[in-house]
């Protein structure tokens, strides 16, 4: 029998695809003390410098003098604090023996004191809101959160930069050679970048719970700068004052900048508790920022 007269094609139907299960990640907030991840901030540093040279980039952009203005600022400060401090109130005639004797003047006395203040302050001021201004990214993607505030300070950190070289550049216009000791200047910068990222991460995350914070840090920032030594000299006869403002680390590290720059009095005492202190606040910044972490994305 000739079966292909009778027979009719069968159509077979492919068997369905078998869909690929996809994993799903649920991020919840944890219990208790949240330990440093350092494996997951070093595989994420690329976004750490994405955002650091985002808001370089952001600070300057649509000005007239752009980068100049991290020169501009400092100058400025330096013109105003040598009138008003060393010309109206005569601090520098306070200056240290010792730097009288090299003939440094008192603008560069003021000006090595507005080097650590200034990244100070602009990392403390602008670090401390970082999370509350960028609410959107916080809501919506996933990184670690101690970037914003690191990135802020990381900007500040480029602006000090270029303000060490206008320092110098004034010394040289001066007649003065930098001492030996400038090559402490490294570890005094990572002692001042350590104390604005532990006093941030502590101010920016009780900005997110707290928004009255707002209004404070720009009232707690003029304060603690006339306590911190910036623009008037101290006499080492007054031992109580001294030991009063020793209390303060900002005093430990403006007091070794000019040591280190100008040639001062080395204050080991001061310089001491200052390290204890930041380590004492860089510390706390970590646990409270971790601790409040979990709670970001709900009340951002």
């Amino acid at each position: 029998m000739d079966l292909s007269a009778t027979s009719s094609p069968v159509a077979i139907s492919a068997p369905a695809p078998i869909e690929a299960e996809i994993p799903e990640f649920e991020i919840r907030p944890s219990r208790g003390w949240v330990a440093i991840d350092f494996r997951e901030l070093f595989h994420y540093r690329d976004l750490l410098y994405f955002l650091i040279w985002r808001d370089v980039k952001v600070r300057y952009k649509q000005t007239v003098l752009g980068f100049a203005w991290a020169i501009v600022q400092p100058v400025v400060n330096m013109v105003i604090f040598t009138t008003i401090f060393g010309g109206f109130a005569k601090f520098s005639d306070q200056v240290p023996q010792e730097l009288r004797d090299r003939h440094v003047p008192y603008s560069l006395f003021v000006y090595a004191g507005l080097l650590p203040w200034m990244l100070f302050s602009t990392g403390l001021s602008n670090g401390g809101q970082s999370l509350a201004n960028q609410q959107n990214l916080l809501t919506k993607v996933y990184f670690p959160r101690l970037f914003v505030p690191t990135a802020v300070i990381g900007a500040a950190l480029v602006d000090t930069l270029i303000s060490f070289g206008v320092f110098f550049i004034l010394m040289f216009c001066s007649g003065m050679i930098p001492p030996w000791t400038t090559i402490f200047m490294p570890v005094l910068l990572l002692l001042t970048v350590l104390a604005t990222m532990g006093a941030a991460f502590t101010l920016s995350a009780l900005t997110v719970t707290y928004r009255d914070f707002r209004f404070v840090l720009g009232f707690m920032v003029q304060c603690w700068m006339f306590v911190s030594p910036v623009a008037y000299p101290l006499n080492p006869n007054a031992h109580w004052k001294v030991w009063l403002l020793r209390l303060n680390p900002m005093y430990g590290i403006i007091n070794g900048y000019r040591s280190s720059l100008l040639g001062e009095h080395w204050d080991f005492a001061g310089l001491a508790i200052a390290i204890v202190e930041v380590a004492a606040i860089l510390f706390f910044g970590l646990y409270y920022f971790k601790k409040t972490e979990r709670r970001f994305a709900d009340i951002a």
